[in-house]
């Protein structure tokens, strides 16, 4: 039987594009928190305020915390990092920061970022300057207007492999997949049928511009569904309008799937240990 080779020092894994996001949801054990002396108490808050501000100091990494609302979870956390191994180490250094079964997973959920498949590509875009714009391939209003197509395209996708999350206060998260029923297959469309469609979905969410800030994550492979969807806002009626909105759309109303859905509260870290741990 052959030898397994344990390897003696851990290598980045990084992907060759976007970044690793981790949900992690924590319920909080009480007895086990009540039962801790208040001196060990004070030094375990301290404890998980040290680990969150090294966790955030880290390069290209970014750390939210929520308040999460209802019984399903207490604590929750969004991790954006590019290495696995550090996502990893990070999620395990947070369930232990209050110590031994303080913090007890509720619910996790890994993704990563990445483009669209259905995003309009350069030459489809100097087609629709031709033919639907009059423009002369190679003149000036041509130039000009696919120049500024390429800049608006670069920075569209450099905000969706490597996002700056905002500091909303609601956060919505939940899971979602194509059906793959015999008569409601998603991937037994044609690409263009299922880019027309996507294209109408998209359309609905540009209309909540604004209102709602969206990261939709990719999770084929990675976890039970096949997206992650991160959606912000300053108001719990726009979480719930452009979820209901969006549903009557024949790529959701007919094709989608959908998990459990969580709602957090983005709130200052000294007052969120405060709420937590009262």
């Amino acid at each position: 039987m052959a030898n397994h080779i344990i390897p003696t020092q851990s290598k980045p894994i990084v992907p060759q594009e976007g970044w690793h996001v981790q949900h992690l949801f924590f319920s909080l054990n009480h007895t086990n928190w009540a039962s801790m002396e208040e001196d060990q108490q004070e030094s375990a808050r301290k404890h998980l305020e040290g680990t969150i501000a090294r966790i955030r100091k880290h390069p290209d990494t970014q750390l939210l915390a929520f308040s999460m609302v209802g019984p399903k979870s207490d604590l929750g956390f969004m991790i954006l990092t590019p290495d696995l191994q550090d996502a990893d180490r990070f999620a395990k250094d947070l369930q232990r920061a209050l110590g031994p079964d303080v913090l007890v997973p509720a619910y996790s959920y890994l993704s990563m970022t990445e483009l669209s498949e259905y995003t309009t590509k350069e030459e489809e875009f100097k087609k629709e300057l031709v033919e639907k714009e009059g423009l002369v391939e190679g003149s000036e209003p041509f130039t000009a207007r696919l120049a500024e197509w390429n800049a608006r395209m670069a920075k569209y996708n450099q905000d969706r492999l490597y996002p700056n999350m905002p500091d909303w206060q609601v956060m919505c998260f939940y899971n979602m997949s194509k059906r793959r029923n015999v008569e409601q297959n998603w991937y037994a469309s044609s690409f263009e049928a299922r880019r027309q469609l996507m294209s109408g979905h998209a359309k609905t969410g540009r209309a909540w511009h604004g209102k709602i800030r969206q990261l939709i994550t990719g999770s084929t492979g990675l976890d039970e569904a096949e997206w992650g969807v991160t959606l912000f806002a300053h108001d719990t009626h726009h979480i719930k309008g452009i979820v209901y909105e969006m549903r009557f759309d024949e790529v959701s109303a007919v094709y989608a799937e959908f998990g459990d859905f969580y709602i957090g509260i983005q709130l200052p870290l000294k007052e969120l240990l405060d709420r937590l741990l009262a």
